[in-house]
C-alpha cells in the first residue's frame, strides 16, 4: 500500500509541475505570436489548470478504465464547488461579479444537465465526444468575444499580471512545452496505476478512488490558485476559475476522453450526477443572494461534500478482483 500511496504523490507532484511548466512556456511562446494576455487568459491559462484531469481522463479511457475517466470528471467538479468554493468562503466571503451570474453560473448549470443527459446513453461515443468539444470551443470563444467588449473592467485588468510574460528566449519557451508535456504524460500514468493498486489493496471500486482520490488530487492547481485569489482579496477570480474549470472538465476533458475511447454511460452511479448537480442548483442561488458567498455558505457547501463522501464510501460495493495494473 505504501508503494501505491508514493506513487499517488508522486503523480499529482509531476502533473501539477508538468501543467505549470506548460503553462508558462506556452502564455511565452502565445505573446511571441502577438495574442493578448486576455485572450491567452482564457485559452492557454484557464486550460493549463484543468490539464492534470485532462491527462488522467484520457489516458484512463485509453487504458479501457472508463469508469476512471468519468469518475475524475464529476469528482473533481463536485470537489471544486463543495471543498473549494466551501473553503474560500470561509477564508473570506466571496464577492460574485454580474457577469459571473449572468455568464458562467448559468452555462455550468446547463453543462450539468448536459452530462446527466448523455449519461443516459448506453455509450457516450466519438460522436458525442466531438459535439462536446466543439461546444467547449463555441464557449470559449463567445468568452473572448464578450471579454474583449469589457476590455476597459478591473477583471480584465487582472489578465495582465496573471499571465506569465515572454521568457527572452525560444529555446527556453519550447523545452519548457516539452518539459511540461513530458511531466504531464509520467504523472497521469504514474497517478491512475498507483490510484488502480490502491483500490485493489482496499478492496474499494475504481469509481470510488477516481471519484475521490483521483478528483482531489488532480483539482489541486483549482485549489492552490483560488486560496490564493482569497488570500489577496481577489475573490471574483476564485469563483470564475471553478465555474470555467468545471464547465471545461465537462465540454472539454469528459468529451476528448469519449473522442479517445468511448465510455460507458448507462451504468454510471446516480449518486455522483445527482450530487454534482444539486451543487450547482444549490450554489447559483447562494452567488445571487447579495452577489457574495458568506461563510456559512461555505460550510454548507462544504457540508454536502462531506454527507455525499460518507454515503458514498459507505454504499460503494467492493472492488471485484482483477489483474494488477501494468507498469
Amino acid at each position: 500500500m505504501t508503494a501505491d500511496v508514493v506513487a499517488i504523490l508522486a503523480g499529482l507532484a509531476a502533473l501539477t509541475l508538468g501543467a505549470e511548466l506548460l503553462v508558462r512556456g506556452g502564455a511565452s511562446l502565445a505573446r511571441r505570436l502577438g495574442l493578448t494576455p486576455l485572450v491567452i487568459g482564457l485559452t492557454v491559462v484557464a486550460f493549463g489548470t484543468s490539464l492534470p484531469e485532462l491527462v488522467v481522463s484520457v489516458q484512463s479511457a485509453a487504458a479501457g478504465r472508463g469508469a476512471v475517466a468519468l469518475g475524475n470528471v464529476i469528482g473533481s467538479n463536485i470537489f471544486n464547488v463543495g471543498v473549494i468554493l466551501g473553503v474560500v468562503a470561509l477564508l473570506r466571503p466571496i464577492g460574485v461579479s454580474l457577469a459571473v451570474l449572468r455568464r458562467d453560473a448559468p452555462v455550468m448549470l446547463a453543462v450539468s444537465g448536459v452530462l446527466a443527459g448523455v449519461l443516459l446513453l448506453p455509450v457516450l461515443g466519438r460522436l458525442a465526444g466531438a459535439t462536446l468539444l466543439l461546444a467547449l470551443g463555441g464557449y470559449t470563444a463567445w468568452n473572448i468575444v464578450l471579454a474583449r467588449r469589457e476590455a476597459t473592467g478591473p477583471a480584465v485588468a487582472g489578465f495582465d499580471a496573471g499571465v506569465p510574460g515572454a521568457s527572452g528566449r525560444l529555446w527556453r519557451d519550447l523545452l519548457l512545452v516539452a518539459g511540461g508535456l513530458l511531466l504531464l504524460v509520467i504523472g497521469g500514468h504514474v497517478l491512475v496505476h498507483g490510484a488502480v493498486g490502491l483500490a485493489r489493496r482496499l478492496a474499494v471500486s475504481e469509481r470510488v478512488i477516481a471519484l475521490t482520490v483521483i478528483a482531489a488530487g488532480t483539482s489541486l492547481p483549482e485549489l492552490a490558485t483560488s486560496v490564493v485569489a482569497a488570500l489577496r482579496r481577489q475573490t471574483e477570480l476564485a469563483v470564475g476559475n471553478i465555474l470555467g474549470s468545471n464547465i471545461f472538465n465537462i465540454l472539454g476533458i469528459l468529451g476528448a476522453a469519449a473522442l479517445v475511447r468511448p465510455l460507458p454511460g448507462g451504468d454510471q452511479a446516480w449518486l455522483d450526477v445527482g450530487v454534482m448537480g444539486l451543487l450547482a442548483l444549490v450554489l447559483w442561488p447562494l452567488l445571487w443572494t447579495g452577489r457574495r458567498l458568506q461563510r456559512w455558505e461555505g460550510l454548507l457547501l462544504l457540508g454536502i461534500y462531506a454527507a455525499y463522501l460518507a454515503l458514498l464510501l459507505l454504499t460503494a460495493p467492493a472492488a471485484v478482483a482483477a489483474p494488477a495494473p501494468s507498469a
